[in-house]
């Protein structure tokens, strides 16, 4: 087949994007000898719309090679599918930059960067991720739903869980299950051990100094009013001021709504720019000795931005104020170190990374819960009650008021030992795979408008298409047997700063894959296209 200058100049582009820059472009002769047989192993499609995912005929040695340019960068090209073979368009994408009105040049996304640093040097890019292999742990991804294969891309409402999840907790039930601590029995002994070991490795997986640093809580929410109603209730004042940013889950802002309406705080809202980015020269300019919390979201629930945590938390820490982050969208995606990120408290909840639903986690430094009283009283965080005066266990204990979920935290547990032995570095590599190629699918499609372009995201994909409310995308894409969130997401604040109510929002895992993102984007087409002609 005859390949014009237009489609070498992108693939030029394309498979040169990781390479280095010294090693120069191949001579023209050798890219058309490479692209003719690049495109002689792809399925002929000259008669569809649909786009073919065509990896595994170029998977391994199947790729043809192309010398001077690294084996890294023609493997990320391998996992790209084309709609026309001579109108490839998948160079790397701009955005637009930071400032209204700059003349700066645009930069690429965030995860582009990031593809094309470990391409450059192989040394540094994961093994190979193997999708299927993984695929195969989850039992709910067989399902069929309207005939069709599951795609289960609403992520960021609650993830899947793996089969060392459901075996484990089906074990505790079968084999441990009692009451913990205080009890002379064998199975008490089994159950105390288990939940302490699921501390242990809460604690591991986020660096935490000690295990005693972790509290076991419901979720999130739960979470942050812990932390509000106890440390809060007790150390904001009238006058004080506490800072949450646009980005925040409406857990993240009622909580401390009710405190300062309590106790006559003033909330303090960091505004961000028209790409959902935390403005940080704004942020700068409310920090203040009022300031006694700032707590704010490690990746926005609702558009997928990454927010500049490590900085933002110095930031604050410089003015004297305390700070909580919320990490409940971002522990499933990257790593997450208390000790690197410097955090007073961290939340995330269980179900959005692979464990049970109604299990959280709070970590908070030690000698900050030790001077915090607890919020809630009752069995098993006291040492000695008379009817005079109650003197409570340290913490974690102090704050696990009463029978907490055993089964679940040791669920969570062995959530956090499947995503470790899959390494959050492999995880993080093929989710920034999969996001710059949705990315690329939907902004390809006329009247779709993604929400949320920070440089720096992660796994969420929301849009609006023209024509059509969110209601309507979810459930067409819904009967094409594909599990999105269509609404505002607990999130209203940010999506009215973008002038919606509401979007679709597909959310991605590690157990997503190319082809789910090609259904979404054939179901999204067929829409704009019944939309337009029709």
């Amino acid at each position: 087949m005859s390949i014009n200058n237009q489609t070498l100049e992108k693939l030029a582009g394309l498979a040169m994007s990781g390479s280095s820059p010294s090693a120069g472009l191949p001579d023209a002769g050798l890219l058309r000898q490479w692209a003719s047989q690049l495109f002689a192993a792809m399925p002929n499609q000259s008669a569809s719309l649909e786009p073919v995912q065509y990896a595994p005929q170029l998977s391994g040695a199947g790729l043809p090679a192309l010398p001077g340019v690294d084996s890294g960068a023609l493997s990320a090209l391998a996992r790209r599918s084309f709609t026309n073979p001579n109108d490839i368009g998948l160079a790397p994408w701009p955005v637009p930059s930071a400032g209204s009105g700059e003349s700066a040049a645009p930069v690429n996304y965030y995860f582009v960067s990031e593809l094309a640093k470990h391409a450059a040097d192989p040394s540094l890019a994961p093994a190979e991720f193997d999708v299927q292999r993984v695929r195969r742990d989850f039992p709910i991804l067989q399902e069929r739903v309207n005939g069709y294969p599951l795609a289960w891309l609403d992520n960021a409402a609650t993830t899947q869980k793996p089969l060392a999840v459901i075996d484990r907790i089906s074990e505790f039930y079968k084999h441990e299950n009692s009451n913990i601590h205080r009890a002379a029995h064998e199975l008490a002994a089994r159950a105390t051990d288990a939940y302490e070991h699921a501390r242990d490795v809460v604690a591991r997986f986020l660096n935490a100094s000690s295990s005693n640093e972790i509290i076991f809580v419901r979720g999130s929410t739960e979470g942050i009013n812990l932390v509000a109603k106890s440390w809060g209730k007790q150390n904001i004042g009238a006058g004080d001021e506490i800072v949450i940013s646009w980005l925040e889950h409406h857990a993240n802002i009622v909580p401390w709504q009710q405190l300062a309406a309590e106790t006559g705080a003033v909330l303090r809202v960091i505004p961000v720019d028209d790409h959902g980015q935390v403005i940080l020269a704004e942020f700068q300019k409310l920090l203040n000795p009022r300031t006694k919390l700032v707590s704010f979201t490690h990746v926005s629930n609702a558009l997928g931005t990454i927010t500049p945590a490590h900085e933002m938390i110095e930031m604050a820490h410089r003015a004297g104020a305390r700070v909580l982050l919320d990490a409940a969208q971002s522990v499933s995606h990257i790593r997450v170190d208390v000790q690197s990120l410097n955090p007073d408290w961290l939340v995330f909840s269980g179900h959005k990374i692979f464990g049970p639903t109604g299990i959280g986690v709070v970590y908070g430094k030690f000698d900050l819960l030790e001077e915090t009283q607890p919020w809630q009283g009752g069995g098993n965080m006291i040492e000695d009650v008379t009817f005079e005066h109650t003197r409570y266990q340290p913490a974690p204990a102090k704050f696990e008021a009463g029978t907490g979920n055993i089964a679940d935290a040791v669920g969570l547990g062995a959530a956090l030992e499947y995503l470790s032995g899959l390494g959050i570095e492999r995880v993080a590599y093929y989710e920034h795979e999969l996001l710059h190629y949705g990315t690329h699918v939907l902004q390809g499609i006329p009247g779709v408008r993604l929400i949320g372009t920070a440089p720096d995201k992660t796994s969420v994909l929301s849009f609006v298409l023209a024509g059509y409310s969110p209601l309507e995308v979810g459930t067409a894409l819904n009967e094409a047997g594909i599990a999105v969130r269509a609404g505002h997401h607990c999130a209203q604040p940010i999506l009215r700063r973008f002038g919606l109510e509401s979007t679709v929002r597909p959310s991605l895992a590690f157990y997503n894959t190319y082809e789910e993102i090609d259904r979404l984007g054939g179901v999204i087409k067929r829409l704009q296209c019944q939309k337009r002609y029709f």
